[in-house]
């Protein structure tokens, strides 16, 4: 049998792991064991921070429409509650966009649950 020669394989693995890690301080761009578990906890990290992305956009549309609302004499809580009993289908973001891009609009919107 013939002899199996890995170094291909294995300066490519190397190669993919560092291309990976391009732009981390210290070690972890350059060293191999430190490059891998650099990888593995920004994997963990960016799994999470996808999730929480979403947390943190829709608290800042609450924020936005707030404020909004407020201009109008309105409060989040008690729109929301006037937008749940007239059955409005619009959500967070599509009201908050409206809020902040076209207040003529979100005024007459906010008039029609009166």
């Amino acid at each position: 049998m013939p002899r199996v020669k890995r170094g291909v394989a294995h300066v490519k693995r190397r190669k993919n792991i560092l291309k990976k890690t391009k732009g981390f301080k210290w070690g972890r761009k350059t060293k191999i064991k430190q490059a891998q578990e650099a990888i593995l906890h920004a994997g963990q990290h960016a799994f999470r921070d996808r999730r929480k992305k979403k947390r943190v956009n829709r608290r800042l549309w609450q924020t936005k429409l707030n404020a909004g609302l407020r201009e109008l004499g309105w409060t989040y809580s008690k729109f929301i509650h006037a937008m749940n009993q007239n059955k409005c289908e619009l959500d967070r973001k599509v009201l908050s966009q409206l809020a902040k891009e076209n207040p003529k609009a979100f005024k007459k919107l906010v008039e029609s649950f009166k």
